[in-house]
């Protein structure tokens, strides 16, 4: 990098890249494609483009970002909107030193796309919370026992309620329950147990919401328990992801900057919190109506949000700090809904394998069947499971965040403007592409003239992986992921870079988006270690094929199933066995949460589940050098073979190694 020049990286839509000392950070931000709010021109006059500086540590970005490396113009006009505290104004805040900058949903044009819908699921309905109305007829006027206690006297009469108690925040708002003027009232009862809460008068709904905690996005489920349905749902960013785009990075930043724990653990339960707040607000309800909320997330995210530091994950042996499930008190996790609503926080797996996993397990329930079941939660760190009733293996593998457009140079989360689809005619090299917010494929040779058609900014994860895959198959790059020499003398859009190629993919008069071979490089890392993980399970469990693969996470549920074969993301498989799971850590959540007794039984699973780490396993690197490959340097794909027409992948070489029984 020039002298002149300094690194800016914009979260949470993770662009990067260099920009000239002095340039605004609206400036920059328009540069690296990134769209901040500014409504005045960049006189500071409308307050809309408020960020904020991340200082601290970054190695992997080689940023080292601090207050000092920016300076501040002094405001002409006054701002319309106030700065809320530690926000600087994009358009009079300029560059001298290298910098993270966060960009707050409100000042962001096209907030990322969060993609987490709940999928439907049968689910049996067995809440651990039930409603019991007492009208004035059952109360003993006469009666010496105190109020929760005659309560409680009464379940065990008329409900058989043997052994049941008042919690001690439920027992703190009685009196005002009681003075309401109501001569009848409902109670709540967790587990035929405790009574946890209670309403004036006759209450017939209680509700409770599953979260999934992702390194990346945020999603919550609410539901009404008495029948299952799902009532609102809401997603968001991480707010996390400043600190670092995968679970390793904030990690590293949390090894540098110990006393950084607290400021992300408050970080995740705030966003979690407004999450809460959103879907009460959909569905019209009161949140002293939230009961019991369920929890999942990888292990890093686990600890996190429990106030732990992950610290032991960062490095081998990679032991967790808890690992069992837990019930604890939301108020206990800075969560405002009623004082004694319960959380569930279902089991971790291993070391990396995180609850999220656990939950997926849940939702698939691959112990049930005879078939060789394969899930993949495709996401920054990919977690694992193969197996049928017989046995199960678990396992995670390190991809990184280039499926989400991480480490890409015109990478992008899927967000309005992002190129999601790609084709790339064979003969002619000329590509078609489709972006999110439009329904039409388009091209730069052959632009629509629909006015509502969004802005190219950049490419997101499937994406990214379609167009190496028609890269392959169009032989622009070999099985190797180089591009071909020749290639160049068939199109314009093979551009020379230096001592190898670019790909133009996409050009207007505001972006020229290409695919380079760095791009290519960083995908084929990301798919080596997502294949090499699955083929260290299928080594493990002692079989060559798998008879279906659940594809799971947002991720998962956008790309193209024959794309993520071609490039050898996954084992060959007939393609009509591969498919999209969806939110399967959320459906397994809303399953935990709606059906008390499948929470005995993933405990059980989890237990009998045989876990494998990678970075210790034997064998591990060579599986990923083979799986450098595109789609695999030695791996037969029959059925792919029978739907699409793959090139002659030449020079293969022969494996030496031997497949563990």
């Amino acid at each position: 990098m020039e002298s002149d020049h300094v690194r800016v990286l914009f979260s949470p839509s993770g662009r990067r890249g260099a920009v000239a000392i002095g340039t605004s950070l609206l400036d920059a931000s328009d540069q690296l494609g990134v769209e901040i709010e500014s409504l005045c021109g960049g006189r500071g006059a409308c307050g809309h483009c408020q960020v904020e500086i991340i200082e601290g540590e970054f190695p992997k970005e080689r940023i080292k970002s601090c207050s000092s490396h920016l300076k501040q113009r002094d405001l002409v006009e006054e701002t319309t909107l106030p700065l809320k505290e530690g926000r600087l104004l994009a358009c009079q805040t300029t560059l001298s030193g290298d910098v993270v900058i966060n960009v707050p949903r409100e000042s962001q044009v096209h907030p990322p796309h969060v993609c987490k819908p709940a999928r439907i699921h049968k689910t049996t309905l067995n809440s651990k919370i039930k409603l019991y109305y007492i009208d004035s007829a059952l109360f003993d006027s006469k009666s010496e026992l105190g109020e929760a206690e005659h309560l409680c006297q009464l379940l065990k009469t008329h409900w058989r309620l043997e052994s049941v108690r008042f919690d001690l925040d439920l027992i703190q708002l009685l009196p005002g329950i009681l003075e309401s003027g109501s001569l009848s009232i409902t109670l709540a009862v967790y587990d035929e147990s405790e009574v946890i809460a209670a309403y004036s008068g006759l209450q017939e709904s209680c509700y409770g919401a599953a979260v999934d905690i992702g390194s990346t996005t945020l999603a919550i489920q609410l539901c009404q328990l008495n029948s299952g349905d799902i009532v609102a749902e809401a997603g968001s960013i991480n707010p996390q992801v400043q600190y670092g785009e995968d679970v390793m990075s904030r990690v590293s930043y949390l090894m540098m900057h110990k006393q950084s724990l607290h400021k992300l653990t408050s970080l995740v339960r705030s966003e979690i919190q407004s999450l809460i707040d959103q879907v009460c607000e959909r569905a019209g309800i009161d949140p002293s109506l939230l009961l019991e909320l369920t929890f999942v997330g990888n292990p890093i995210m686990h600890h996190l949000f429990l106030g732990i530091t992950p610290l032991s994950l960062g490095q081998a042996p990679f032991r967790l700090i808890a690992s069992d499930s837990m019930v604890l008190k939301c108020k206990d996790l800075d969560l405002k809904c009623h004082p004694a609503t319960r959380g569930y926080l279902l089991p971790c797996i291993a070391g990396h394998v995180g609850s999220d996993a656990a939950a997926m397990v849940l939702a698939e329930a691959p112990w049930e069947s005879e078939e060789i079941t394969l899930l993949v939660d495709v996401g920054t760190n990919a977690e694992i499971v193969l197996g049928n009733q017989s046995r199960l293996f678990a396992t995670s593998s390190p991809t990184g965040p280039a499926f989400e457009g991480a480490q890409i140079e015109f990478g992008q989360r899927a967000a309005p403007g992002a190129i999601e689809r790609v084709r790339i005619d064979p003969k002619t090299l000329e590509p078609s592409v489709k972006i999110i917010g439009s329904q039409s494929w388009t091209s730069d040779a052959h632009p629509q003239s629909d006015l509502d058609l969004p802005e190219v900014t950049g490419i997101c994860g499937s994406g990214i992986i379609e167009v190496i895959g028609e890269l392959y198959l169009a032989d622009v790059i070999g099985a190797d992921g180089r591009f071909n020499e020749q290639s160049r003398e068939r199109s314009s859009r093979i551009i020379l870079d230096g001592k190898t190629y670019r790909y133009l993919l996409y050009k207007n008069d505001s972006i020229t988006l290409t695919i380079s071979q760095t791009d290519i490089r960083a995908i084929q890392l990301a798919k080596a270690a997502l294949y090499a993980g699955i083929r260290l399970l299928m080594e493990s469990y002692g079989c060559d094929r798998v008879d279906r693969i659940r594809l799971a996470g947002a991720f998962g549920g956008q790309i193209d199933v024959k794309y993520a074969m071609i490039l050898g993301m996954i084992p060959d498989c007939p393609l009509d066995q591969v498919s999209a799971a969806g939110n399967a850590a959320g459906t397994g959540a809303r399953v935990a949460l709606l059906d008390s007794h499948s929470r005995n039984k993933i405990e059980q699973v989890v237990e009998q589940i045989t876990k494998i780490e990678t970075a210790i396993a034997e064998g591990f690197q060579e599986l990923f050098v083979d799986a450098m490959a595109i789609p695999h340097s030695t791996d037969p794909f029959v059925n792919l073979d029978q739907v699409v027409a793959l090139p002659d992948r030449r020079d293969k070489p022969v494996s030496r190694r031997r497949r563990r029984g």
